[in-house]
């Protein structure tokens, strides 16, 4: 039975770890050729072994222009085009206002803000009529977060984005959407600068706020965003979509 991406190319940007690897697995199972970067190989190349078939990795850092090029050099050497573009690397540490310093937020900017807007519009020149761009954004872009105030504010210039992408390309008829997770633990969650102790306690203290009582797990976010990247959204057009278990909704 043909899947919901047969046939289609597409991008995972941190596709090593986490929801970015939930997601290129997704894509793969639904039928899709997908091409995942990271920064560190052998993440990348643990990836690889675990989605197993239909996929290419790509050492890239998207705060790195020079990196992406190399990249889309390569999307078109070996397959010509671009389908679907899943920009979901980013990341970001606690600090709270009054200990933010210049190097906090030029990384956090460099790789959630620039390197973002670089990763998409370098695409563009490899994505035909039709087709689908999702931004990982979060559920901070609308919440508040003690000592998150940069990585929340990179996160609210990605869904301003997806508003205003969705205009630029519509003579195009490409589709540009943001999905926001809530309280999802990844590895990226070990980079935060907390201790894991810390990290675990951080995500019991969130289970009271959600309304469904657990958080949430990388591959729910990934079949959501195969929702957007699919036909199946094909009259879905500048939304953010949550998937946060009504965390941020109530």
């Amino acid at each position: 039975m043909a899947g919901k991406l047969t046939g289609k190319i597409a991008l995972v940007t941190g596709g090593n770890s986490g929801i970015g690897l939930a997601t290129a697995q997704r894509f793969v199972q639904e039928g899709a050729y997908v091409f995942i970067t990271g920064r560190r190989q052998n993440e990348l190349d643990a990836a690889v072994k675990k989605i197993g078939e239909n996929v290419t990795a790509v050492q890239s850092d998207v705060s790195n222009l020079a990196d992406i090029d190399r990249l889309y050099t390569t999307i078109k050497q070996e397959k010509g085009h671009l389908d679907i573009l899943f920009a979901n690397a980013g990341g970001g540490e606690l600090a709270p206002l009054g200990s933010i310093t210049e190097e906090h937020f030029d990384k956090t900017f460099n790789t959630n803000v620039k390197g973002l807007l670089f990763t998409v519009q370098k695409a563009l020149p490899l994505m035909p009529e039709g087709s689908s761009i999702i931004l990982n954004a979060s559920i901070t872009s609308i919440k508040g977060t003690p000592a998150f105030s940069v990585y929340s504010a990179t996160k609210a210039a990605v869904r301003s984005f997806a508003r205003n992408w969705t205009l630029d390309l519509k003579e195009r008829k490409i589709r540009v959407n943001a999905i926001s997770p809530g309280v999802v633990p990844t590895p990226g969650y070990n980079l935060l600068g907390l201790s894991e102790e810390q990290v675990q306690g951080f995500v019991a203290s969130q289970v009271d706020t959600i309304p469904l009582g657990r958080v949430g797990t990388p591959d729910e976010i990934a079949k959501a965003v195969v929702f957007l990247a699919s036909d199946d959204s094909s009259f879905v057009n500048g939304i953010e979509l949550f998937v946060d278990g009504g965390m941020a909704q109530v």
